[in-house]
């Protein structure tokens, strides 16, 4: 009997996502990337804490946005802003099982380049094409606009500017890019924000613990 993926050797572990036994080889360079890997399978578990235990150097000009510089001061006036965000992230992967890291910081790249136009004065919005990209970009956009409408209400005016939303956004890309691990299929930066939201599958948004990276 052979590993169903190479048919070549012989399957020792058994893999959640194809419910069958796959050699140790493919487990390791098919993760992520044409299997589908749950996120509590223990070889992908595994693997993670040695990533994050081994984490490649990243270049700060290989960080989105690199010339932007964002304060501590404003992470935490605005920890809600950022709680919230994420939390619509949650919740949307929780309603699309099949969102990855990608798709989530595609549509944070494009409503981040949103705002920094905004935040200019001028007007610009283009939308991620996929349906599944989209769909969360509204989700965020809808987000921000219900935020404004009950500051309004709560102090008489909307004091969140779209600089600072982008700002917001930069550092969400920031801690994704840092988190991700670039497969096709990945969801660690997902994962993460889990970890950081433990009650998000009960759709109840709590204060962030994210560090600034």
């Amino acid at each position: 009997m052979s590993c169903p993926i190479c048919e070549k050797r012989k399957p020792k572990r058994f893999c959640p996502a194809k419910g069958e036994k796959i050699c140790a080889v493919c487990c390791g360079t098919e993760r992520e990337v044409t299997i589908d890997c749950p996120s509590d399978c223990a070889y992908l578990v595994a693997a993670r804490r040695y990533e994050a235990a081994h984490p490649p150097p990243v270049a700060p000009e290989a960080l989105p946005h690199p010339d932007v510089e964002i304060s501590s001061d404003l992470l935490h006036e605005r920890r809600a802003v950022v709680s919230g965000l994420s939390y619509h992230i949650l919740k949307y992967a929780l309603e699309n099982r099949e969102l990855n890291d990608a798709d989530a910081l595609a549509a944070l790249g494009a409503l981040a380049e949103t705002f920094r136009t905004l935040g200019t004065g001028l007007y610009y919005e283009k939308p991620p094409e996929a349906p599944l990209r989209r769909g969360l970009y509204v989700q965020l956009v809808h987000f921000v606009e219900e935020f404004r409408k009950q500051e309004s209400q709560a102090t008489g005016f909307a004091a969140l500017k779209d600089s600072e939303v982008f700002l917001l956004l930069v550092f969400l890309l920031r801690v994704g890019t840092r988190q991700t691990n670039g497969r096709l299929r990945s969801r660690a930066f997902l994962d993460f924000l889990r970890a950081q939201f433990p009650h998000a599958a009960e759709l109840q948004p709590e204060s962030p613990r994210i560090i600034l990276p």
